[in-house]
């Protein structure tokens, strides 16, 4: 009976160090940190909280597949938004990601490619952020974006 009783003491604190392990790990995980993203020396790491009315005649445009808007109301040289299908935006940083920010850092949009204007030729794509030219390890910063009805909320 004692063995019996001192196997299953034994089973349970197996079950518990490896249930305390999973939420360890799992809680570990669940971190905001996106590796080089968003530990990037060159952009200061600053808040973002922004709001747009899609029924405003400035944010026209991104009631439509395909468009994209640029402000310079928040972020570090601006964030550039784009409309994917009219559920799913993206909302990323303008300022080019692999140098600090200068006069010729912020992002010129032509269609989907964010340009940096200085003479490192780096490119990225707004809806993913890649990096589509140029030289550098970092990607656009991505800022998180939702839709609720007829607004857009931009926070990080």
């Amino acid at each position: 009976m004692n063995a019996s009783i001192n196997h299953h003491k034994f089973r349970f604190s197996v079950l518990a160090i490896a249930t305390v392990l999973v939420f360890a790990v799992s809680f570990n995980s669940c971190s905001k940190d996106d590796g080089p993203r968003n530990n990037n020396p060159n952009l200061a790491d600053i808040g973002v909280n922004l709001t747009l009315e899609l029924n405003l005649p400035q944010y026209n445009q991104l009631n439509f597949p395909g468009n994209s808007f640029v402000t310079g109301l928040q972020g570090i040289k601006g964030i550039v938004i784009y409309n994917i299908d009219n559920t799913q935006y993206t909302a990323h940083e303008i300022s080019d990601p692999n140098h600090p920010p200068s006069a010729c850092s912020a992002a010129q949009i032509e269609g989907i490619t964010a340009t940096c204007s200085c003479d490192d030729g780096n490119a990225y794509n707004i809806v993913t952020g890649q990096r589509v030219a140029g030289e550098g390890q970092y990607s656009l910063r991505a800022y998180q974006i939702v839709r609720e009805g007829g607004v857009l909320r931009i926070t990080n």
